[in-house]
């Protein structure tokens, strides 16, 4: 706001009294050069007053337009910029700086009441509700950071470090001045206490907002709505918070929809989640977990790229010590309807979780399976997720769901299928399975792993599937490294295959959405402890900065995979054994991809048509169910299979071609 130049004149005095208007002191009352009195009216002011000049209309739904200024509202020390409309303001405004071109209408009481931080520095209980995971709120909080505030414990010089650093940050905010940006409209609010809005936020119909942090921006605006309380919060750019939700000590992310009597504590829920109707409690929501339905709730969890079922639920209370369990659900996984954990558990990436489970399984090292429950049993079919539709299906959304636009984006999220991560896991899941066979027999109808059991049908299933997945990404990741470049000879070649470093090598982490090696990490950690970094920026640049050379890093760990799995020497390659692999990777792909298209020719089955044509015959039935979904070949998923096939076959004889050459 534009520095307000001068005091009222006498004149001016008298014509805001005769309007109506009075203050405590005309001479602390300042307004900018053009300031116009007609439009202020019935206003009452205390404390020092700063109003800039109101020369525009403020426009409304249906074609309703007032002219800015100030009418019946009492301000105390606050200050208003140029071209903002204040009316009917039932209680008063108190120490608040109020941007240009806004717009506060029919409200009753916006106040900052004390010097405050407006949620940041504001503990949130996290996975353990009663304590010792405790993630301080912030505004550039990423899920990467409290990803590792809240599982990092057995490092406590870090953990203190980084409190510190937030907490610096907190400190450099703390005012006893409320702030409402440029162009936010507040419309029909009950009470704002001790909160920042940013620019182009719309707040109306809430009931109570009270120490949080708005941070709306022209790029990203924020809306909350009708009859929203929170406490305690920070809700990020483009998030939007309406419909009777209910948050306290919370975080909403960048992007993130609440709604629809959604209520929330000491929880993280960050970029593109949507939470409706249910409930959650101490948990930790990775970018893009979904949960829609009243009878769901969520508790102290940790998840991410997760589609919750309808009355999915968990239990982190066996009436002992208290409610101090907690489970990892890892990313891309699905619980059915009426699916039940009971904590400490931990789910594999990308299952599927169908029953009740009370076993305290862990399968986080037989990552794309299903675990189902059968008479009070939770049995486990490793990989089998890798040849569902769905699971694709999800791969594919997640990008085009992904509605932040704004040019600072502060969850790094790598949204691939296949990843050094999902990969090390799969080996994993080989290794152990095949260490099952080895100690049961591999005649045993039945195999024991982690409090779940695993048929012998599904083990030799399982194996085949993380086989494909493997062949298919080692050979995705050889071809990514020789595209778009010439050879003339092997030699050549070998040379474009040396890795760029060895940063990529190791095992792999998933914080949360992003996907990086643990000795990169490792590394910045041990920075932190050691204090050669004590900014919160440093630590933000770096998970930004290796988020962007994901590919670099991640051939580094596929050049050792390679080799490994393979038993070759890559710096000793020939020509004939990178066709083999290519073959291999292309035996792989169709492979997956005729799973697929066999899983989506299961929603066209006679089955699948109950239902449909209702009062006709089998004919109508099938031709009303056509009309409504359309045919199997016609279905733009199942065209984008069989285009997939084809173009990577036509990618691999291309490859061979080129390797054929360089003889």
């Amino acid at each position: 706001m534009r520095y307000m130049k001068r005091l009222l004149t006498e004149s001016e005095c008298r014509q805001l009294e005769a309007q109506g208007c009075r203050a405590e002191s005309w001479d602390k009352v300042w307004v900018a050069e053009g300031f116009c009195t007609d439009f202020v009216r019935e206003a009452e002011f205390s404390g020092t007053i700063q109003l800039g000049m109101f020369s525009k209309k403020a426009s409304w739904e249906g074609g309703i337009s007032q002219h800015s200024g100030i009418y019946r509202a009492r301000l105390h020390d606050c200050s208003v910029g140029d071209d903002t409309l204040i009316m009917d303001i039932h209680n008063y405004i108190a120490h608040y700086d109020i941007g240009a071109d806004c717009q506060i209408v029919n409200s009753n009481l916006i106040v900052a009441t004390k010097e405050s931080t407006f949620g940041n520095n504001t503990l949130v209980s996290v996975l353990n509700e009663t304590g010792g995971r405790e993630v301080p709120l912030f505004d550039r909080l990423s899920a990467p950071l409290a990803y590792i505030i809240a599982l990092y414990r057995h490092r406590p010089e870090l953990i203190c470090r980084l409190m510190e650093m937030i907490s610096a940050y907190s400190r450099r905010l703390a005012t006893g001045r409320g702030t409402i940006g440029k162009g936010t409209k507040i419309i029909n609010a009950g009470t704002l206490r001790d909160v920042r809005i940013g620019e182009f936020a719309k707040v109306e119909n809430v009931t109570r907002l009270q120490n949080g942090s708005v941070n709306s921006t022209e790029e990203e605006p924020v809306y909350v709505g009708d009859s929203v309380i929170a406490e305690d919060f920070i809700i990020s750019s483009g998030a939007e918070v309406s419909d009777a939700a209910k948050l306290v000590r919370c975080f909403v992310g960048q992007s993130c929809r609440v709604s629809h009597n959604f209520s929330a504590h000491d929880s993280l829920l960050f970029s593109n989640c949507v939470f409706e109707n249910g409930e959650v409690c101490a948990i930790f929501a990775g970018p893009f977990t979904v949960s829609m339905h009243k009878s769901s709730l969520l508790i102290a969890g940790m998840y991410s790229f997760l589609n919750a079922g309808s009355g999915s639920n968990q239990s982190n209370h066996m009436y002992k010590l208290g409610p101090i369990h907690q489970g990892i659900v890892e990313r891309g996984s699905k619980t059915t309807s009426d699916s039940y954990i009971l904590w400490p558990a931990r789910i594999g990436a990308f299952s599927l979780v169908m029953g009740r489970h009370y076993h305290h399984s862990d399968t986080s090292n037989i990552p794309f399976s299903y675990l189902i429950e059968k008479n009070d049993e939770s049995y486990l079919m490793p990989g089998v997720n890798l040849r569902s539709v769905g699971t694709i299906r999800d791969a594919q959304k997640w990008p085009k769901r992904d509605k932040r636009r704004g040019t600072l984006k502060l969850d790094p999220i790598n949204y691939n299928l296949l990843s050094p991560y999902t990969i090390q896991k799969m080996m994993k899941a080989v290794s152990i399975l095949k260490e099952l066979q080895s100690l049961a027999g591999a005649t045993s109808d039945v195999y024991y792993y982690q409090n779940t059991r695993i048929k012998r049908t599904s083990l030799l299933r399982g194996l085949e599937l993380y086989r494909m997945a493997i062949e298919k990404f080692l050979g995705n990741s050889l071809i990514s490294r020789l595209q778009g470049q010439e050879f003339e000879n092997i030699e050549d070649i070998r040379r474009r295959l040396r890795p760029d470093s060895s940063d990529g090598q190791g095992e792999w982490l998933d914080l949360s959405g992003l996907i990086l090696p643990a000795r990169s990490l490792n590394n910045i950690l041990e920075d932190v402890e050691q204090g050669r970094i004590n900014q919160i920026e440093d630590l933000e640049n770096f998970f930004q900065e290796t988020h962007a050379r994901y590919y670099s890093l991640e051939w580094d760990w596929a050049y050792e995979a390679i080799e490994s799995f393979y038993g070759l020497k890559l710096q000793e390659v020939e020509i004939d054994d990178l066709i083999t692999l290519i073959r291999r990777w292309e035996d792989a792909v169709v492979g997956l991809d005729n799973l697929l298209y066999e899983d989506a020719r299961k929603e066209f089955s006679l089955t699948s048509m109950t239902g449909f044509g209702v009062d006709g015959s089998e004919t109508e039935k099938r031709q009303d169910f056509e009309g409504v979904r359309g045919a199997f070949e016609s279905n733009p998923f199942v065209t984008a299979v069989k285009q997939h096939i084809e173009k990577k076959r036509a990618l691999g004889r291309g490859m061979i071609e080129r390797l054929e050459k360089a003889r």
